[in-house]
């Protein structure tokens, strides 16, 4: 389905504004247990989980406080629909952090189970945790959205599909610096050095500019004997330039009062001869891998930084120094765009995910997802669900 630009006015004003999430793969360490008044302890003990549900215990994460409350704080907690996040909980389980590794086969079993099985054993397993800022006895943050685009694309460039979309190059350092982006349009080198690696060509330079800023998406390429399938352009890495928003350096610019998408378009519209001046003020290059996508791998996202596939309207990005990969979230949330009250996970994480309560939510692929996506971004509460020892 080739993706229609009707995404693109509303969902767009908040991708050039922001990072996106993207899917490095990291390895976390567990959180310091303490005892109000919160002092850091060394690691040693954390190496077995909490006991059972108290109150007012604090843990000490990177940028976060957890403190422990009760169930009934969870908005939401005795409506929800765990079987739709229990997908995500046996994805986590793929790549279990070590804490929630004896946990697993417990969450399998229960994959079969009913909706007040799941929510018992979450209270008689689990003990939630109100996230705040390390700083702050805040625990308002901020959540937004993100989401899988879909374009068309061709494996070979021709009139209508001339925007490659590369492979990473050969020496990529993570952490180094390679070409900027105005240098790979620019410099007969850092072509050369990128000649062979093309996966795709894009039909211009925004879609382009979109699937880097989403960090992965879904192209359906029509091959040089005309058939056509359906793959994952899939985060390899990028040329470790920081991400700048060309949204914002318009604003700046004074070129425009509002960054929203159609201004942003417009723009754009009265004055293509500036794009590629536009464009190079994000000096950030991502580059992808292609994944084939089978009818079971199409019913899940891309794989997120923990390294499973995003399930969608359950998993979330965070960061990874006030919330551990794969720990189960309760996420409370209401705006004009959604409401939102739901056990999610935390799979991915992003530039601009960072701080204690901050989440980008994964809503999926298509066109509906990309119009939420850009609508969404409002307040936002966390608990996690840490296991804790029996009886």
């Amino acid at each position: 389905m080739k993706c229609c630009w009707s995404v693109l006015p509303l969902a767009l004003a908040g991708w050039l504004l922001a990072g996106c999430s993207s899917t490095p793969l990291t390895t976390i360490p567990q959180p310091t247990v303490v005892v109000a008044p919160a002092i850091p302890l060394p690691p040693e003990p954390m190496a077995a989980p909490l006991p059972a549900e108290t109150t007012g215990q604090v843990l000490l994460r990177g940028k976060s406080r957890w403190i422990a409350t009760s169930w009934r704080e969870l908005p939401g907690f005795e409506t929800d629909a765990l079987h739709e996040a229990w997908n995500a909980f046996i994805k986590s389980c793929e790549r279990p952090a070590s804490v929630f590794a004896p946990l697993c086969p417990e969450v399998r079993r229960l994959s079969i189970g009913d909706a007040a099985s799941q929510r018992a054993w979450l209270q008689q397993r689990l003990q939630p945790y109100r996230v705040e800022p390390l700083q702050s006895s805040t625990a308002t943050g901020l959540l937004t959205a993100y989401f899988e685009p879909e374009f068309e694309a061709s494996r070979l460039p021709n009139a209508d599909f001339s925007v490659p979309m590369y492979q990473p190059p050969a020496g990529l350092s993570p952490g180094k610096s390679w070409f900027s982006r105005r240098d790979i349009d620019t410099l007969p080198e850092a072509q050369a050095t990128l000649r062979g690696r093309e996966i795709v060509y894009m039909a211009d330079p925004v879609q382009a500019l979109i699937l880097q800023i989403q960090g992965s998406g879904r192209v359906r390429v029509k091959d040089p004997d005309g058939t056509q399938q359906l793959l994952r352009l899939a985060y390899a890495g990028n040329n470790g330039h920081s991400y700048q928003s060309i949204g914002r350096w318009l604003l700046d610019q004074g070129e425009l009062r509002d960054a929203s998408w159609p201004g942003i378009a417009a723009w754009l519209a009265q004055n293509p001869q500036r794009i590629n001046e536009v464009l190079w003020k994000n000096p950030r290059v991502v580059f992808f891998k292609e994944e084939p996508l089978s009818d079971f791998d199409a019913s899940f996202g891309p794989r997120g930084a923990q390294g499973v596939a995003l399930t969608p309207g359950r998993s979330i990005a965070v960061d990874p120094d006030s919330i551990p990969y794969g720990t189960p979230v309760w996420l409370a949330s209401q705006g004009s765009a959604a409401t939102l009250q739901r056990l999610v996970l935390a799979q991915d994480t992003g530039n601009a995910i960072t701080g204690a309560v901050r989440a980008d939510y994964f809503v999926g692929w298509g066109e509906q997802a990309g119009e939420l996506a850009g609508r969404l971004k409002q307040a936002l509460q966390l608990w996690v669900l840490w296991p804790k020892l029996p009886g």
